[in-house]
């Protein structure tokens, strides 16, 4: 199997296959978006729907300068690592490039994929990789959608972007959603119908209703829904969220979300309630959360829950030691560990977050976190100057991975220990590179499957001060 997991083979790129014309391809690997890998003559295709080991026909989609991609249209030779799809939009929706993928294989995969980007730094090269710690849930992990509302309000479109594309894929059925989700999204579909409530058209910018967010609290049973509306309408919406409440009795809160912008931001600023309830709760393990609207969350609860065990478990705090959470978000590490620390300290970046952090902290009794709103660095610098002792930073930063400022002021501090949560597998290898070389060992990697069926895949990383 390793073989085929290795990385895709070069090839010289020339502009020679049309768009439209049909190719016969071996498929040798999978580049990181889950492409497959093809060699056509001396030009290296990229093939939807593809796995290694096989042989399939292909459909040029698009040749350009730099790459050609193309759609799989038939197998001739099954690879061994493919199976029957449990998804029925497939090939139409091509959101989860590794759906038809044996899932022992996706963990796999994923392991090399880590593996691949700690290898390009020889400093790294004996760091253990540990197998990929599997999600509980293979499909209906996901516990939010963020869902775009097209069409007329007489045949409503609920769906997503297709990948490179603006076209829009139906998929009120998907089958990653919490089927919750899915029941939410089909009550929407005909309480549009139904109050005949116009929908919003980026090309005329005329309309009302352009997306539909849901977050669902698993263990509680409950839903949030944001319907979010170009301009303020009371009156339709109200009918609206009174229709999808009646359909849809687990439905808790329902609140309007006003965008007016013409970009690709989903929530704008401004949130009014349909319901007394205007926040939705949730836990994760033995912690809970008051999740708002705009809330950062994680949309797998269950692996989540595995990643803030992992960090508990080999912070090994006593009850004596400060710590610091760096991108701290609402303080769901902070409050996992808050119980066997003498103090947190969170920082992140966005006011919302930090205001988040300190209603769950509160609704959690955590009385030995505090959280800080403003710049990593500045932030930082702030701690560092104030010669407070931190005996342990965990940093959790976007897929971006952390500035090297922010690393330097980190190493300032002189924890005896870091764990690093990271979302990316390049930016994190390229984080320890940087923490190496200023004296901390990387222990270990401990990869987490926080997606099935997509290539995205989360890491806890411990280090030591050596």
């Amino acid at each position: 199997m390793k073989k085929q997991l290795k990385s895709p083979p070069k090839a010289k790129h020339k502009q020679e296959l049309p768009k439209g014309s049909s190719l016969e391809l071996a498929v040798s690997a999978l580049d990181e978006e889950g492409y497959g890998i093809g060699i056509a003559d001396t030009v290296q295709v990229r093939v939807k729907g593809a796995l290694p080991g096989e042989k399939v026909i292909a459909r040029v989609e698009h040749a350009g300068q730099h790459r050609t991609v193309a759609t799989r249209t038939k197998i001739i030779e099954p690879s061994p690592l493919r199976r029957p799809s449990p998804c029925g939009h497939m090939p139409e929706c091509d959101g989860c490039p590794l759906m038809e993928m044996k899932y022992a294989a996706q963990l796999e995969w994923k392991r090399e994929l880590v593996a691949n980007q700690v290898r390009r730094y020889a400093s790294l090269a004996n760091i253990e990789i540990l197998p990929v710690i599997a999600s509980p849930s293979e499909l209906q992990y996901r516990n939010s959608a963020k869902l775009v509302i097209a069409g007329k309000f007489a045949a409503p479109v609920i769906g997503i972007y297709r990948r490179e594309s603006h076209d829009i894929l139906d998929i009120s059925d998907c089958t990653l959603h919490h089927p919750l989700i899915n029941r939410i999204a089909a009550a929407t579909k005909r309480g549009i119908i139904k109050g005949k409530v116009p929908i919003y058209s980026p090309r005329s910018e005329q309309g009302l209703l352009r997306y539909l967010v849901v977050r669902v609290a698993e263990k509680e049973n409950k839903a949030m829904v944001a319907l979010v509306t170009a301009r303020r309408s009371y009156n339709e919406l109200h009918h609206l969220a009174a229709y999808i409440r009646k359909e849809i009795p687990e439905v808790a809160v329902v609140v309007q979300n006003i965008n007016p912008s013409s970009g690709n931001v989903i929530l704008g600023n401004r949130d009014f309630p349909h319901t007394k309830q205007t926040t939705l709760e949730a836990s994760i393990g033995d912690v809970r959360f008051s999740i708002s609207p705009r809330s950062f969350f994680q949309v797998n609860s269950g692996s989540a829950g595995i990643i803030y065990e992992l960090v508990r478990r080999h912070a090994a705090l006593t009850g004596k030691e400060s710590v610091l959470d760096l991108y701290c978000g609402i303080g769901a590490i902070s409050l996992f560990l808050s119980s066997s620390a003498k103090d947190v300290l969170g920082i992140e970046v966005v006011d919302q977050a930090v205001e988040d952090a300190a209603v769950n902290a509160k609704l959690n009794r955590a009385r030995n976190c505090e959280f800080e709103a403003g710049d990593a660095v500045e932030q930082l610098k702030w701690v560092v100057e104030s010669g407070r002792k931190i005996d342990l930073v965990v940093l959790n930063p976007p897929r971006k991975g952390c500035e090297e400022r922010v690393l330097q002021q980190v190493v300032t501090l002189g924890a005896g220990k870091i764990i690093y949560v990271s979302c990316s597998p390049a930016t994190l290898a390229r984080d320890l590179m940087i923490l190496g070389g200023a004296g901390y060992h990387t222990v270990f990697i401990q990869p987490v499957d926080m997606f099935p069926q997509t290539t995205h895949v989360e890491s806890v990383a411990v280090l030591r001060k050596t």
